[in-house]
């Protein structure tokens, strides 16, 4: 019987002992399905939760599921409260490979007897994970390092795990009764690339170093040094650290860190990350996240483990902040306009009823003071909300939502009376500012420049091709209207030029710069844009009368 058969086998017995078939209504199997588990659903049904079943099939089954379960955990758009809480207990720990073969794949790696790449390398691995386990070693100049090592193997057992999640995702979808708003399939999409990623440790290693680069110097963040000639696909060296885990509380309190400036440092490591770099840290749970205790009164922050990044984009980041201002406005209508607008749910929906079930969740919040809203729960119940109105859920959101779960819960960890908009919306406002800023403006006019230099030649011919069109629309309005005894200025060909004109315009923020590419464009251009100019300061004077 091959691996995979075996395997298969497994998981359905796994399924079948924690009586995982029953989250499914047996009205909506397929017959054959029905008639193989009808005598299951006669059997006395556990005690367990759903949730709590769901946790021991996931830890059973093996890393490659626990990551799976840890990740559906944050999807508390998906799942009851119940079970994501549940799907939290999951614990990434499983036991470590020997150390002659973690020195052995580091050395096959890096090329070099052990004893040549390092003064001294642990017997005993520092963490041990699904995907990788990590050693401490000691750089031939004295620097204590951390080795972080690919699981062996581990890359067939996550191609088979997947190949066999793709199937389950595909099933649940065509039998499940609302399965297409899940996305179940997209899930595991989203989950391929993560798990991916994390076995690519060149590539964790240049986001950590892209990461250090935005936070470089700063009393807010600080992020290990990468030995780049010690990094190999399944092998990777960086910078050990010393902090305090941020999970440890009591341990911060008694030393005296100020706690209070400790969650809102968080706070606003993830909305500067979000808003000005665009790039943040997306897997930012306790076990990534220690404390430096250099300096009790500012309290900077050490991240590590930077395999899972994410980013959005501008129209992303616009909907963020437009649905966060809007609900603090109470401007419901906002709100319901952006998901329509956004295509999130369809356009046949009625705003206003839309409008009204926002309404619905958001009034009783006020009613509470800043400090206790939670923006991650608010965000999942709008989504639940929406799902009223057949709203798809949004896989780019997916990392933003669980990253902000994960930071509000920690923020309220380590001080409860934490206000997170007063915290977050100065960093906001000062995004918005930047955007809209003339310089950014005239930055992003600049790096068009020779985009519209290249169309530029074609110009006249599309003013002429415009022209005609103009006339050829005004001589049908006039064949099928009577006269109008009014004398009123034409001015549709001065819109035209002068529109000329506005695109033109930014290629002449840099004189000094763009000359050059002036030098080649015709002569007849040159006269177009004058003629532009003039209609366009013309264009609100009135012909005289008759």
């Amino acid at each position: 019987m091959s691996l995979g058969i075996r395997r298969l086998f497994k998981i359905g017995r796994v399924l079948i002992k924690h009586q995982l078939y029953r989250l499914v209504s047996p009205e909506q199997l397929p017959l054959h399905l029905r008639i193989f588990l009808q005598p299951l659903y006669w059997l006395p049904e556990s005690s367990r939760s759903a949730g709590e079943r769901i946790r021991n099939a996931c830890e059973e089954l093996g890393p490659v599921f626990v990551k799976f379960g840890q990740i559906l955990s944050t999807r508390r758009d998906l799942f009851s409260e119940e079970i994501s809480d549940e799907l939290k207990l999951l614990q990434d720990q499983v036991p470590p490979f020997a150390n002659d073969t973690a020195a052995q794949i580091v050395e096959d790696a890096l090329g070099k007897p052990i004893d040549e790449l390092f003064e001294s390398f642990s017997e005993y691995p520092l963490a041990s994970a699904s995907v990788a386990q990590v050693h401490d070693a000691v750089m031939p100049n004295g620097d204590q390092v951390c080795v972080k090592i690919i699981r062996p193997g581990i890359k067939k057992t996550i191609d088979q795990d997947l190949t066999l999640l793709y199937t389950l995702a595909r099933l649940v979808h065509r039998y499940a009764a609302d399965a297409h708003r899940l996305r179940l399939v997209e899930v595991v999409k989203d989950y391929e690339s993560t798990i991916y990623g994390e076995l690519d440790l060149v590539r964790e290693a240049a986001n950590t170093s892209y990461l250090k680069g935005n936070f470089e110097d700063s009393p807010l963040l600080y992020v290990p040094n990468v030995y780049w000639d010690y990094v190999k696909t399944n092998v990777m060296v960086q910078e050990r650290i010393f902090g305090t885990p941020v999970s440890e509380v009591e341990t911060l309190t008694n030393l005296g860190v100020d706690m209070k400036r400790l969650a809102e440092v968080g706070v606003e490591i993830f909305f500067t990350q979000v808003f000005q770099h665009n790039f943040f840290h997306a897997d930012m749970h306790p076990g990534n996240i220690f404390v430096s205790t250099k300096n009790l009164v500012e309290p900077q922050y050490i991240a590590i483990d930077c395999a899972i990044m994410g980013s959005l984009s501008e129209e992303d980041q616009q909907y963020l902040m437009g649905m966060m201002l809007a609900f603090f406005k109470r401007d419901y209508r906002s709100i319901a306009q952006l998901h329509v607008d956004s295509g999130w749910v369809g356009s046949q929906i009625k705003v206003n009823e839309f409008e009204m079930a926002i309404r619905t969740v958001c009034e009783p919040i006020f009613d509470k003071p800043l400090k206790e809203i939670y923006f991650g729960e608010l965000m999942i119940q709008l989504f639940h909300t929406a799902r009223r109105f057949d709203m798809t859920i949004q896989p780019q959101l997916i990392l933003l939502q669980k990253t902000l779960l994960n930071i509000e819960g920690l923020g309220r960890q380590l001080y409860p009376d934490l206000d997170l908009w007063k915290t977050a919306f100065p960093i906001m406002e000062k995004w918005m500012r930047e955007k809209n800023s003339p310089t950014k403006i005239a930055k992003a006019m600049l790096k068009q420049a020779p985009e519209l230099f290249r169309q530029l030649p074609e110009l006249p011919q599309l003013a002429i091709d415009a022209l005609k069109q103009i006339q050829s629309l005004e001589k049908t309005i006039a064949a099928s209207q009577p006269p109008v005894q009014t004398h009123k200025p034409d001015r549709s060909r001065g819109r035209v030029l002068g529109g000329l004109c506005l695109v033109a315009a930014p290629l002449l923020i840099s004189q000094e710069a763009l000359l050059p590419m002036f030098s080649q464009v015709p002569a007849f251009n040159w006269l177009l844009f004058g003629a532009g100019v003039y209609l366009l300061s013309t264009r609100n004077k009135r012909l005289p009368s008759d």
